[in-house]
């Protein structure tokens, strides 16, 4: 059996804000392939680990190594360029544009011939989208707006693509809808690490988990078996 290439490999990662230390010398890794799940409750710290990897906050101590390169330190804007791409919490969408433009900015670093065929692609994956691709963004509902954050995001053709609590703060049928989206994009070949809230939700799709809890990551393994962990139930699924 061929051992998956790590694309990004995250090792004793400490950040701090003030005095106050919100990671405690985190490791994980996302292999080529991987849907990879990072859950925990509000405050645990994942969204703070995401923005360290992608250079939106400074690291105290550790490292973050992408296609085998130390990247600490480094920017989002080149991260971006190098195929490491972040949909932001809250969605990040241009407000004042629409969202034609949107994904127009999310193709801003490329110059190739193939950036109408990934923008009907990704009418494919999202038809309401393609039917409001005139419209602000700003006048868009909150899950409308996160499907084209995430459009936005694929039009950079991702290796790895790094989403923050996608389903945060949208209804049932959209949150259906998102998580249907992050496992058919999974399928298609992209790399993956979801950060979310919903356990439950996050670990069926996910090939393998991370368990993140005052910052430090507590527990680790295939995302079925912590789905069925006992600990992981009790305390994210209300058993």
């Amino acid at each position: 059996m061929t051992t998956k290439q790590t694309l990004l490999k995250v090792s004793g990662l400490k950040v701090a804000y003030g005095g106050i230390q919100a990671v405690k010398g985190v490791d994980f890794e996302v292999r080529e392939g991987e849907l990879v799940s990072l859950i925990g409750a509000n405050g645990a710290g994942k969204t703070t680990t995401l923005k360290a990897v992608t250079g939106l906050q400074p690291i105290a101590s550790g490292d973050v190594s992408y296609l085998g390169e130390s990247i600490k330190g480094r920017g989002a804007w080149d991260l971006a360029k190098k195929g490491l791409v972040m949909v932001p919490e809250g969605r990040g969408t241009f407000t004042r544009m629409t969202i034609i433009e949107n994904l127009q900015m999310g193709a801003y670093n490329r110059n190739d011939g193939e950036i109408q065929s990934d923008m009907d692609k990704v009418f494919g994956l999202f038809p309401r989208l393609k039917e409001r691709a005139k419209q602000l963004a700003g006048t868009m509902s909150g899950g409308e707006q996160q499907m084209l954050a995430m459009g936005r995001a694929l039009m950079a053709r991702p290796k790895v693509l790094l989403l923050d609590e996608p389903s945060m703060g949208l209804s049932p049928i959209m949150v259906d809808k998102i998580f249907e989206v992050v496992n058919d994009i999974h399928q298609q070949g992209v790399t993956i690490l979801l950060v979310e809230q919903n356990a439950s939700r996050a670990l069926e799709l996910a090939n393998r988990g991370y368990v993140m809890e005052s910052g430090e990551v507590t527990m680790t393994g295939e995302g079925r078996a912590l789905l069925d962990d006992p600990k992981v139930r009790a305390a994210y699924l209300g058993e």
